[in-house]
Order: C-alpha cells, then structure tokens, then sequence
C-alpha cells in the first residue's frame, strides 16, 4: 500500500487508501496466493520439535471445508464463531474459514479461566466453538451459562464425544470446494474483546477492512514486506490483536510464511534457538519478552533477523539500545491499541528514533494530541491520543454496547484512553493509561518515563509505579521493583534507586517509596496491571 519514496513526508502526501468496494478476508489471506505452486503459508513446530509446513494450497482447502462444516450446522452469515485454542493450523482454519463463510470470528485466549470463557462467550452469543480437550474441559464447566453455543468442536483424533464433535472427522467429510461470501469492507469479520482493565471487557466488533487498515504499518516498520526469505513469528498469542492482526494475518495477505509456535511460557533461551533454527527474519516481541531476554542475558550466534517490531509498553533506551546489540537489529515500537491498532510506527530509515518516543503517525492514519473534547491541543501539551473518526483499522462499534461506544469517542476522534504528547518534529511519546496519572503536589506524573529511568540501574529486572495515596500530595510515586538474580532487596538498595530517578530524572518524580517483589501482576498480554499495585498500597 505505501508509494515507493524513501522520504516520511513524501509518503505521508502520496499515500491514499484503496480499500475495495467487496473485500474479504479469508480470500485475500489465502485464496489470493493458492496457486497450485505449494507456496508455504504455515510452519508449525510441533511439541517434539518437528516442523510441518502448510501450503497457501492446502490452507484454501481446508478453510473451505471449515466453511462448509459451518454451514452444515446450520450456521448463517453473521453468526458468531470462537476460536479457542493456542498457536495451531487449525486457529487459522477456523479464523479464515468463518471469514469465507462471512460468519464473525470470536479469538479467545487459552489461559482464560471459567468466568472471563463464559462471559466472552455469552456476550458474543457464539453458535460455535473450536477448541482442544483443555479448552473442552474449561467448557463442560460453564455450559449452562452459554445456551447459544450449539456446537463445539475439538480438535484432535477421534476427540469428539458427548457435547462436542470431533474437528478432524467433521473436516473429514466436508468438501474443498466452497464459494466464499460476497463481503464488503464493513461487513462484520471479527470480535475482539478488550483486556478488561477496568470494568468487564468490551467487544471491539471489527469489520473486513481491518485487515487492510494493518497493512501500511506493517510495509512501514519492516522496510518493506514481502522481501525474499521473509519468515515471521511472534510469542504473542494469536488470541490477541497483537499476534492476530499484526502478524498472522498481514503476513499471509502479503504471502510470507508465519511460524507458529507458543510455549506455555516465555523461554528466552528457548526463544533465541527457536528464531535461529528456523531463520526467522521477522518478529514481534513485546518488552515484556525483551526484558526477559535482557535479564537471562542469553546470547545465540545464528540469528538472521531482518527486522523487530514491538509495543505494548513504552520500550525506553536501555531496552532500544539493549537489542541493536544482542539481537542485531533495530527495535522499531508500534502503537495501537484492541479499537484502532497500528497508527504510529518507528523506522529510522524514514526518521531517526528518538529513544522513549513510539515514532510518527503511519501514513493514512491521522493521530494526534487532543483535550476531553477531541480538539486538538498546542504542541508539546499532554492531551488524549486521538484518532480521527473513518480509519479504516477502526472497529465499526463495541458488541451490543452503544454507550460504551458513544462514550470511546470526542467530536473527530476516538480516544484511545492513552495520555500523550507530540513534539515540534511530529514524534509522538506515550505518557501513561489515562487512569495511571499520578497527581502529586501539582504535578501530573506518567509512571512510564519513571519505569524506564528506574530499568536503567544495574539491579533492575522490571519495575511497575503507581501513584499511592499521601495526605499531603494527594498521591506519591510508589515503585514494585523486581530485581535481577543476585541482588538483594533493603533499604541501601531503595535509597539508591530513589537517588538514581531523582539525579537521572526529576526531583519531583523519584520514588517516594519503593517495595521488592518477586513478580509483577501482568494481564495475559505482558501488560503491568497497575490497578493491582494500587491495590497492595
């Protein structure tokens, strides 16, 4: 989608959308590059370690079958259909497969416990269901909270009894031959339910252009893709928009290979030897998993990255720097977000990163610093981070909530519930969730710069700062410090941390008190629950 200049301005005043009058999803990921030449779609690294690889070839007819199985069932367009299960080939069939059958898909993460399953699956009221025996276990729990769930499939040889039917022999039986649903670029796709930080979680109802809406961001922050020998991965879950839409399905629509594999815990070591034996060129690593890389200082010398993206969390220099040196490339930060992913990128080729700042607004997409009302506020003042209304990445609404949609936008823009600020030169730099600022004699305080000056000592895993109550600052800066495997938590120690903020930072910023911790609270997606913290006092 981008013009081919080497210039950021340049590509900002030629871009336009070409977002077609029908489009869907399921053929342009797979239908569009099934050529009959065995081109690879999917390499999945099995539990033994043995790699299978799928075809785009294959991929069209099995997502066909899928779609037919849908509608054997008596499933129609616009029905719902949950995706429950790990990094496998069957979640991508059952993704593309309801997209062909312009049935709406529903992602949900494994780890999800009893009340968050069926609260996703009520509210999204799914006819049906793919999942595996540890998925099916989780269900027979709650399947009386779920009436409209009327067919579930797991995954597996002969898998199917009771309630549920088995994938294999279903898909068996089903033809390859299919007709995909005429779909149109708003025509509802996908339902993916926001992290619930606050409250329940809300349903961010997608449609096909979705994908679309992804595609400049991704050309932009890997310099260009495809390029030959491409091959991309991620640990994220593809139950996140993270792992879904800014890595999955992109690259199949671009026709690069995707390598699936999602251990049940991030293993740095494991993760290195994974991206050098397979040659991974392309990959997506939130901080979180950068950290971790960090403090089990593991090193592989047969890594051929290409490019690196991340987001999520504020990155900060030690981390930026951190990966030029050990992993060989550059950290390019994306922004976005469940509603409206993907508008801000960094690519030094197109402008020099500024460590701390997620980059400049991805061409075609119009982000910028606006007040409660959604107008735009002077440079270099904290405001909302705002996205104007008719993004194409836009969710169309939230699921069977007009409120909560009503109240996610001001005037032009929808509110991200980010606070940020844009330089003179047009970066633009996080400051913290709009319910993280602290407010402490006068002062609004975003806890990520702090978090990342506080990562910069020595002693330092990871960090989490909350405002805590103060009778006489309304709030103080508090700091949950994880510490590296040799150092000891006391009160030398926390002294020289408050010390290292107030003289690398701000007096007004350092840490009025800071705890040890043997872990932080983290939501599935490696995002520090603060909420949490604010909670331990």
């Amino acid at each position: 989608m981008l013009p081919d200049v080497a210039r950021y301005a340049d590509l900002v005043r030629a871009f336009r959308w070409n977002i077609p009058a029908r489009f869907n999803m399921g053929v342009a990921c797979v239908d569009a590059h099934a050529n009959g030449t065995g081109k690879p779609a999917l390499l999945i690294v099995e539990e033994d370690g043995k790699l299978a690889t799928y075809s785009f070839d294959q991929l069209k007819a099995l997502t066909n079958r899928f779609a037919n199985v849908l509608g054997a069932c008596g499933l129609l367009p616009g029905d719902r259909v949950a995706v429950f299960l790990p990094q496998a080939p069957e979640t991508a069939i059952a993704h593309l497969g309801a997209f062909k059958a312009g049935m709406v898909s529903v992602p949900l993460f494994t780890l999800f416990g009893d009340e968050a399953l069926s609260f996703r699956l009520a509210n999204s009221r799914a006819k049906a269901l793919v999942t595996d025996l540890a998925g099916l276990a989780k269900l027979e729990r709650i399947h009386a909270e779920v009436p409209d769930l009327t067919h579930v499939f797991v995954i597996g040889p002969d898998q199917g009894n009771g309630r549920a039917l088995s994938f294999n022999a279903a898909m068996a039986q089903a033809s390859d031959s299919f007709t995909p649903v005429d779909t149109g670029p708003d025509d509802p796709g996908i339902i993916i339910f926001t992290s619930g930080t606050t409250g329940n979680p809300k349903g961010a109802l997608h449609g096909h252009r979705i994908l679309l809406g992804h595609i400049p961001c991704v050309e932009f922050v890997h310099q260009g893709m495809p390029q030959p020998g491409d091959l991309h991965w991620t640990p994220a879950d593809w139950a996140w928009i993270g792992g879904l839409f800014d890595v999955l399905m992109p690259s199949l629509y671009l026709g690069v290979p995707v390598l699936a594999h999602r251990a049940k815990k991030f293993d740095p070591e494991a993760a290195m030897a994974l991206m050098a034996t397979h040659k991974v060129r392309n990959v997506f690593l939130p901080p979180t998993a950068l950290k971790l890389l960090r403090q089990a200082d593991v090193r592989h010398g047969g890594l051929v990255l290409r490019s690196l993206l991340t987001g999520g969390e504020t990155l900060g220099a030690e981390l930026g720097a951190f990966v030029q040196e050990r992993l060989g490339v550059e950290a390019r930060e994306i922004y976005g977000q469940t509603e409206c992913n993907l508008v801000v990128g960094s690519n030094s080729s197109f402008f020099p990163i500024r460590p701390g700042s997620m980059g400049k607004p991805i061409p075609g997409h119009d982000v910028r610093i606006v007040d409660d009302d959604g107008v735009e506020v002077p440079t270099g003042e904290q405001g909302h981070i705002g996205i104007r209304r008719g993004d194409p990445v836009m969710m169309l609404e939230y699921w069977n909530n007009p409120d909560a949609t009503a109240d996610k936008f001001a005037g032009d823009f929808l509110l991200t519930g980010d606070l940020g600020r844009q330089d003179e030169d047009g970066y633009l730099w996080y400051m913290s969730r709009s319910d993280d600022v602290i407010t402490s004699a006068g002062y609004r305080i975003g806890p990520g710069e702090i978090e990342d000056c506080i990562l910069r000592h020595p002693a330092v895993a990871m960090v989490g700062v909350v405002g805590v109550p103060d009778p006489v600052r309304t709030e103080a800066v508090k700091a949950w410090v994880v510490l590296k495997p040799g150092h000891l938590g006391s009160d030398a120690l926390a002294s020289e941390i408050q010390e290292h903020v107030r003289t690398k930072l701000s007096g007004h910023e350092y840490p009025r008190y800071v705890s040890f911790t043997d872990a932080l609270p983290m939501t599935a997606t490696g995002k520090i629950l603060r909420r949490e913290l604010r909670r331990l006092g």
